[in-house]
């Protein structure tokens, strides 16, 4: 058979895929009788004894990894280790490491195995000729679509250790302003968790011994100490059905809030709307849209292009379809600060210093500025409102617990007054 028919028969065959690596935990001796242990990604045992051999220590025993006994569950991927990957990554790689080597270093220093996996992965399609940005789509959670973009951009100007490193500080600055959000919301929360707790558990085994000994005494109750007896009364006789009630509406507000754009927009508003709340909200979706805008469009992203990317990113659904909006005024034609006003929810000192931007051909400096401007302002203002909860809180839950004491006492200062 001719070289031609040879071909032929295995043009359409398609070509034999390599074997995956597989971890493996190595013991070998050096030249001194010293014993080493370690971990290598291989084919297979042959291949790490090989590679043991090369580096001139004598192999021992080679087995592949043992996995967690409990596997790797509850072990999710968080930000702050994506934020870290980038950093180190961007400082190995401007040091002069090859990426594949620097993603081999980075796997091997992971103490979450998911997260090291993912590494691996990553180096196995770098390895075989893949980008870089193109590898990060198997993983758009850790990855979204900003990140993959601004990486795929600093791939094509050869600045992709600089990019890496602007994503850490950006990532970094974003994972702080959600800190602050939450810091404002779930403070105020907690603390009214805990006094309904500590109610519940009054109600519930407290004043009923109170019940009892006022039983004892034979007299008629004070009407503020026999609303709460009646209260926990009910409570007792009902707590199955109102847990079940509680938790059902729960999942039930859940589940259709994930699946319901419409509700999503609707509490979206209202939580806008809600005093000091409202406006830390407001500041937030402003930050994170001038921070993201500013870093797409200092990367050479197209400014229609980067406005995609952010319309997903500010955090609030009200901005995200604002932004999706503003896209589609630029894509016609609209100037960013005209397009901006138009949606009428930009402040317009905003909208004023996107204009200056735009006539001065520095739009990504002065969006870094307002970023920089309303990041400060949610500070200053979460610890404004933590200062005006502070008092509320005191009062409620005065009122909360301190009610239910007194109501306890009340008979025995009847009590003791008869006497």
């Amino acid at each position: 058979m001719s070289a031609t028919a040879k071909n032929a028969k295995t043009a359409g065959k398609p070509a034999p895929r390599e074997s995956p690596l597989a971890e493996f935990v190595w013991v070998a001796t050096d030249k001194r009788g010293k014993t080493l242990k370690g971990e290598m990604s291989a084919k297979s045992v042959n291949f790490v004894r090989a590679e043991l051999r090369k580096q001139g220590m004598n192999p021992g025993a080679i087995k592949p990894k043992p996995k967690p006994l409990f596997g790797s569950a509850g072990k999710t991927v968080g930000p702050q280790e994506v934020t870290f990957f980038s950093r180190q990554m961007a400082t190995m790689m401007a040091s002069g490491v090859p990426m594949v080597q620097a993603l081999e270093i980075l796997s091997n220093g992971q103490k979450n195995p998911k997260f090291a996996q993912l590494i691996k992965s990553l180096r196995d399609d770098v390895s075989g000729g893949s980008a870089f940005s193109e590898s990060l789509k198997a993983f758009p959670i850790q990855f979204n679509e900003l990140y993959r973009n601004l990486v795929k951009a600093g791939e094509g100007a050869g600045v992709l250790d600089t990019v890496l490193d602007t994503l850490a500080t950006y990532l970094e600055r974003i994972q702080a302003l959600k800190g602050k959000i939450k810091k404002a919301l779930f403070y105020p929360a907690g603390v009214m968790a805990v006094g309904l707790i500590v109610s519940l558990i009054l109600l519930m085994f407290v004043i009923p011994q109170f019940k009892t000994t006022f039983a004892s005494f034979g007299a008629d109750l004070p009407a503020f100490t026999q609303m709460y007896v009646t209260l926990s009364d009910f409570v007792l006789s009902n707590w199955w059905w109102m847990l079940g009630v509680a938790l059902a509406s729960g999942f039930a507000f859940v589940f259709a809030y994930r699946a319901s754009a419409n509700l999503q927009r609707n509490v979206d508003r209202v939580a806008l709307k809600i005093p000091v709340v409202g406006m830390i909200l407001h500041q937030s979706a402003i930050s994170r849209f001038a921070r993201t805008l500013a870093l797409t469009f200092k990367a050479g992203v197209p400014l229609v292009e980067a406005l995609d990317t952010v319309a997903g990113a500010t955090g609030s659904v009200v901005y995200d379809e604002a932004t999706a909006k503003i896209r589609d005024d630029v894509a016609v034609g609209y100037s960013l600060n005209l397009a901006m006003k138009q949606v009428g929810i930009f402040p317009p000192m905003v909208v004023q210093m996107v204009g200056i931007g735009e006539e001065s051909g520095a739009l990504d400096s002065m969006l870094f500025k307002v970023a920089e401007f309303y990041e400060n302002e949610v500070n200053n203002s979460v610890d404004a409102l933590t200062s005006l909860m502070e008092p509320f809180i005191i009062v409620v839950l005065g009122t909360m617990v301190g009610g239910m004491v007194i109501a306890m006492y009340l008979p025995i200062f009847k009590l003791g007054a008869a006497i």
